[in-house]
């Protein structure tokens, strides 16, 4: 299962250094989870692929919260090569790696 999204890139504040993330929309969330079900792993993680712009990677998005949303770590490596800072919208893809 594939999700394109768009979403401004935003810094964790509970932490002192450089973690950022984008957000994956609830209603993609909502259907993630349904797929998903009890095949989430430590803390609700969904592993899958990712592709911003020419970059792609695996990496687990995470149950934000209070919402049916999921956050997408974006790693310094993507931002650089990208181009990206806080603030900025990225458009995502990522694919579920069940």
């Amino acid at each position: 299962m594939k999700y394109r999204f768009e979403s401004p890139l935003w810094r964790w504040q509970a932490r002192t250094d450089n973690w950022f993330f984008v957000t994956v929309p609830e209603d993609s969330g909502e259907e993630i989870r349904a797929i998903v079900g009890d095949l989430a792993g430590g803390f609700g993680s969904v592993r899958v692929r990712v592709r911003v712009g020419s970059t792609s990677w695996v990496t687990s998005i995470f149950p934000e919260s209070g919402s049916a949303a999921y956050s997408l770590p974006m790693k310094a490596s993507v931002r650089k090569a990208e181009g990206l800072a806080e603030g900025d919208v990225v458009t995502a893809e990522i694919e579920l790696q069940l």
